[in-house]
């Protein structure tokens, strides 16, 4: 009898956990050995349970999936670690795999997708659902950069940090920063992203689907 898959289930949503679990689970190869709601009760069973794969939401109250995931590569480099969130801006899919996730499939995704992303991942290989294949090849092509491929992996936590209504405190005792250290990771986005207070990166985040393009969706001041 071959060995299952063990797969960690990390998302935000108690609905979404149960229905993606129920997916996997119905699959004779697969088992769901744990959830998490946020990334640090993820990282947490990360480190207790060491799973085959590690099946995570980008968008997560606190820490968000991508430095989740960068915590995880750091303690176990061989971690197998598969994003599946509704954002599909190439920005994240390829921040995503520039910290080292094997797979990235959207919630738009047909329901086998996720299985197959699971099973390749925990075989080795990558995998990326196909609409965002296609949208990366596009993103490649000459003109069509996006300009907060320039930010760093922790100036795009941050960033993110920021458009979600955090201020530079909060976002420093999410990251286990200092207040300063923070305060010039805003100062270099803002100078890389050429913009000159708050108003403007929220602006930008809604044009590259970072957060909705509602402008009653976050207000922000700048703290």
């Amino acid at each position: 009898m071959t060995d299952k898959t063990t797969v960690l289930l990390v998302d935000d949503h108690a609905v979404v956990l149960e229905g993606y679990r129920r997916l996997l689970e119905r699959t004779p190869d697969i088992a769901v050995v744990a959830e998490a709601s946020n990334g640090d009760d993820a990282y947490r069973r990360f480190v207790e349970l060491s799973p085959d794969v590690v099946v995570m939401d980008i968008t997560l109250p606190g820490i968000g999936g991508i430095e989740v995931a960068r915590r995880m590569l750091a303690r176990r480099p061989d971690a197998r670690i598969v994003m599946f969130s509704m954002h599909e801006d190439v920005v994240f899919s390829s921040r995503a795999l520039q910290t080292g996730a094997r797979g990235y499939v959207t919630k738009s995704s047909a329901p086998d997708v996720l299985v197959e992303a699971v099973r390749l991942v925990a075989a080795g290989k990558l995998y990326i659902s196909h609409d965002m294949a296609q949208e990366l090849a596009v993103q490649m092509l000459p003109g069509n950069e996006n300009p907060l491929q320039a930010l760093s992996p922790r100036e795009f936590e941050v960033f993110r940090l920021l458009v979600g209504g955090h201020s530079v405190g909060e976002i420093a005792k999410i990251l286990s920063l200092s207040y300063k250290t923070v305060a010039n990771h805003q100062w270099n986005i803002r100078q890389k992203l050429d913009v000159s207070n708050t108003a403007q990166v929220v602006r930008m985040a809604m044009t590259h689907g970072v957060i909705d393009a509602n402008p009653e969706a976050t207000v922000l001041a700048d703290k």
